[in-house]
């Protein structure tokens, strides 16, 4: 398997930071859509209106879709470890315990990164540094998110550890996306691969349970709300999200779990008139804190213009 460059450079970074604000901007979207339809039926809509469009752009731009078997059971793999199994468990686990307690949980993902990473790559590796950043980068957000939400703990530990399942899903998810860049193909192409499998795997559980024939027909807003879902939260983003990943590895890639509280917010303030509390500039420092120490630059600063 190819190496990966663990420093990231500007442009990754502002990657990262777009792509926290695509995800963070799914949970409006989800909002709005969930008020109709029920959460199954949406995810399907979601990977299945993102295969459509990520298959039309793939076509105009003179690209192929892989036929081989070897392809596919990568694609299959890849929706099933960063969509079918954190979906269904998120899915379940936030019908019994608070939204903000599974955010925090579902914060662990970079520190599970960290570790598969270091024990699956030899590139990968666990160093001081980038832990203590992830240990306060996930201090950060739960400051952020309210450390009252930890009153709920203990109670529904069979949710909670759903929604850490569904954490240790997307770290083991970024690992095993990294054999993408070694097979060749584009992230434009491996992010509508995976959205392709998604859906068909996820198409026949949304029909026994959901049962979408007996759905009473959305709304205009709500079709609005699924359709950016789709486009912007799920085709636009997996394509940043596997281009970061071919070029800056999973544990970089998936410190987006620290950006998207700070994404959440600033939109909530732009567009829903929301004010920033002293709890979230507390916690955007932590996280910001965290990242800088992670990233290795600010402080190498210091030891260049340290006198020999």
């Amino acid at each position: 398997m190819e190496k990966i460059n663990t420093k990231m450079g500007s442009f990754e970074w502002l990657l990262l930071l777009i792509l926290s604000v695509l995800w963070g901007g799914s949970f409006f979207f989800v909002g709005v859509a969930v008020k109709a339809l029920p959460p199954l039926t949406i995810v399907v809509l979601r990977v299945g209106i993102a295969a459509l469009a990520l298959n039309l752009i793939v076509r105009v731009k003179s690209l192929r879709i892989p036929t081989e078997w070897r392809y596919w059971k990568a694609f299959f793999g890849m929706g099933l470890l960063n969509n079918m199994i954190p979906f269904c468990l998120i899915v379940w686990g936030q019908t019994h315990i608070a939204s903000g307690l599974a955010s925090i949980f579902n914060a662990t993902t970079p520190l599970f990164t960290v570790l598969i990473a270091h024990t699956f790559t030899k590139d990968e590796r666990i160093t001081g540094g980038r832990l203590a950043g992830v240990l306060i980068g996930f201090t950060g957000v739960a400051v952020i998110i309210g450390l009252d939400s930890f009153n709920d703990l203990g109670t529904n530990t069979l949710a909670q550890f759903a929604v850490l399942g569904a954490a240790l899903s997307y770290a083991f998810a970024g690992v095993y996306g990294r054999r993408f860049k070694s097979m060749g193909t584009a992230p434009l192409v491996t992010a509508t691969g995976q959205v392709m499998a998604s859906t068909i795997l996820l198409t026949p559980l949304a029909i026994v349970v959901d049962k979408p024939w007996t759905l009473v027909m959305p709304n205009l807003s709500v079709w609005a709300a699924v359709i950016a879902l789709a486009l912007v939260s799920t085709a636009l983003a997996y394509t940043i999200y596997f281009r970061i990943l071919a070029t800056a590895g999973a544990t970089n890639l998936l410190l987006v779990t620290f950006l998207i509280p700070i994404s959440a917010i600033i939109l909530g303030i732009v567009f829903l008139g929301e004010k920033l509390s002293a709890e979230n500039l507390a916690g955007m420092g932590l996280i910001c804190s965290g990242l800088a120490v992670i990233d290795g630059r600010f402080f190498s600063l210091f030891k260049k213009n340290r006198p020999t």
